[in-house]
């Protein structure tokens, strides 16, 4: 039986970072994505993302490789951990200070790539256009 591998995300704007982390954890086993619910995201982050969380895991689910996507809080717990019976945590560098006491793999970042500087650039696009 493959390993369950979770890959913990926020994802408010979906883009290519998060389809390479999927990837990278694809390598380990079958890839379960725990998707931070709405609320969880204006609580920690200060704002409601720009996809809900019915869309973004609608995304997220047709991601090749991804075999199931769950909500989860921000902060994952190892009650959660357990009760979805995950082997492996898998995240982006931004998470390295987490510690879980199953075995976990940070990758770093892909470079020039985040939701908040998409969120930033279209902000700034958006300025300009009212200029």
């Amino acid at each position: 039986m493959k390993k369950k591998i979770m890959v913990d995300m926020s994802a408010t704007i979906v883009h290519h970072g998060h389809i390479r982390l999927i990837k990278k954890a694809k390598k380990f086993g079958d890839v379960i994505v725990a998707l931070t619910s709405d609320k969880e995201i204006k609580k920690y982050k200060g704002y409601m993302p720009e996809l809900k969380f019915k869309f973004r895991k609608e995304i997220i689910q047709e991601i090749k490789g991804v075999k199931k996507v769950i909500p989860s809080n921000f902060i994952i717990s190892e009650k959660f951990l357990n009760k979805h019976n995950i082997d492996l945590v898998v995240n982006g560098g931004d998470y390295k200070k987490r510690k879980f006491k199953i075995r976990s793999i940070s990758f770093n970042r892909t470079k020039n790539i985040s939701s908040s500087k998409i969120r930033k650039l279209i902000l700034k696009n958006n300025e300009k256009k009212k200029k």
